[in-house]
């Protein structure tokens, strides 16, 4: 584990080593994803700016959970995102094989191998709107909710990452996975506006358990305002567990399948 991490903070001085070398590429991703949170937010403003509530939740609740949602996108992509979405493409030149054969897990490698500072300010306004969202609400936070919803945060955190992995380790046996990330992209898109508590019947068997982006938010908003209950935080952690060692287990099996593209 100790060898791990000191892996882990090799390649990340590393990969922030190559992104200073040119400041436009450390930089500009600054001003795009800035932009792109402002026009985000534009167009949350224009959804949600007249509606009253939904099933309980106020206006003050929608901006904790569209702040959570934009977190947890947010630390994703600055830890592992550019990673996980380069497997397909190692997978079908080959370029695997050059982590297969080194003295390291190969998933560790690829995960962290590709941070980017460029989605810290993305971080920094969702923590800001989860500070209004607060405020608006009038919610009295405890110690206890606080660290709840860190921890809650944290998973939700993995399970977005498992579902990345999920969709990309399809790559091992299909030649392209380009259907699949739409369908991704189309469900995290509606899952990140319409809060998991909107859905119900064959939605919310959808967005809870296939395929799980309805609670990413969702679960630490609850636990968060204070409205969770144990059943949830069972659920939660269960489904966390369920997607990580079938993520874990389809990429073993992936490897285990993989033949080079160049042999």
């Amino acid at each position: 584990m100790k060898n791990n991490f000191k892996f882990i903070s090799e390649l990340m001085k590393l990969r922030l080593s190559h992104i200073m070398t040119f400041r436009l590429g450390f930089f500009g991703p600054f001003f795009i994803n800035t932009s792109y949170f402002l026009v985000q937010l534009l167009g949350f403003e224009a959804i949600y700016g007249h509606v009253d509530s939904i099933r309980g939740w106020g206006h003050g609740e929608i901006l904790i959970f569209i702040g959570t949602f934009s977190l947890i996108d947010s630390i994703n992509m600055i830890i592992c995102f550019f990673g996980v979405i380069s497997i397909p493409e190692k997978i079908q030149t080959g370029e695997l094989d050059l982590y297969l054969t080194k003295p390291v897990n190969p998933l560790l490698r690829i995960t962290f191998e590709k941070v980017d500072p460029g989605a810290i300010p993305l971080l920094i306004f969702s923590v800001c709107i989860i500070g209004y969202g607060v405020r608006e609400s009038g919610i009295s936070l405890s110690c206890a909710n606080a660290v709840g919803y860190l921890v809650m945060v944290l998973l939700m955190t993995i399970l977005f990452y498992d579902m990345e992995l999920l969709v990309r380790c399809f790559a091992f046996f299909v030649f392209s996975v380009n259907n699949l990330m739409k369908i991704e992209n189309t469900a995290m898109d509606l899952c990140m506006k319409i809060p998991g508590i909107a859905f119900s019947g064959i939605y919310k068997f959808i967005f809870y358990c296939a395929l799980p982006y309805g609670v990413i938010a969702t679960l630490p908003t609850q636990v968060f305002i204070g409205a969770l209950s144990v059943k949830g935080l069972i659920f939660g952690i269960a489904i966390v567990s369920i997607f990580t060692f079938l993520a874990l287990s389809f990429w073993t099996y992936g490897v285990h399948r993989y033949e080079s593209a160049s042999s």
